[in-house]
């Protein structure tokens, strides 16, 4: 989804440009301070989601959107939770107040990707029937990717999505991180926190609460912390 950012605080506008760039499903188009120059691009170019404070010297985010022939979808970002009522003139997605944490920031475009046209296009993952399955199928769009499972770094949840980290890159799906243990082979693949799942074969550096792997350090969840420990001492 393409996005644009909109806020005359130049430290909220850049938290808020920055959860769009590390959100795979969003593509960050520009970021604006002077909300003249955010409507004279709009006008101008189509964006599926807009990000907009709502008091703004000299035109205000709501004055902005009335001046709008269509509307994109809409998330207003404010510290003011009296104009929640006015959001709903315009069908806002979600009603943000700041400071913005990211995990309620996830919470809203997760809305607003279920209500675009790109739901059509989920991605899901499958895998070959064979009972020890050397490689995954990841499906992307029309796209298909066959990703030998020696190849996977380890998988990440982000908000209903998970990101497969490989050789190849970042492949993000729909599919629920139990239905994804499944189709991996368990000699290989230990979920080592709520949030990830790890191969044991790629790991550099075990740290007391920390694994990194492919340079990137992975947390140990204090629930699968004992788990872990017995996997590391058997193999």
């Amino acid at each position: 989804m393409k996005c644009i950012a909109i806020d005359d605080e130049p430290l909220a506008l850049e938290l808020i440009s920055g959860y769009i760039q590390k959100t795979p499903f969003l593509e960050f188009v520009a970021g604006f301070t002077n909300p003249f120059n955010a409507m004279n691009f709009l006008l101008k170019n189509p964006i599926d989601l807009v990000f907009i404070d709502i008091n703004m010297p000299e035109l205000s985010g709501i004055e902005l959107l009335k001046a709008l022939p269509v509307l994109p979808k809409i998330i207003f970002t404010t510290a003011y939770s009296e104009y929640g009522a006015e959001s709903y003139e315009f069908n806002a997605v979600d009603y943000l107040l700041k400071p913005v944490k990211y995990d309620r920031f996830l919470k809203g475009v997760n809305k607003a990707y279920d209500l675009s046209s790109l739901k059509k296009e989920e991605i899901s993952v499958s895998v070959n029937s064979e009972p020890h399955s050397q490689f995954v199928l990841i499906k992307s769009g029309s796209k298909t990717f066959k990703i030998a499972t020696d190849d996977i770094f380890y998988i990440e949840a982000a908000g209903n999505y998970m990101l497969f980290y490989t050789l190849k890159g970042k492949i993000m799906t729909l599919l629920p991180m139990s239905e994804i243990l499944k189709m991996l082979p368990s000699n290989t693949f230990v979920r080592i926190h709520k949030s990830y799942i790890i191969s044991l074969k790629h790991i550099e550096v075990i740290e007391k609460s920390i694994v990194v792997i492919n340079k990137t350090r992975v947390p140990i969840g204090i629930t699968y912390k004992e788990h872990f420990s017995n996997i590391i001492k058997n193999d």
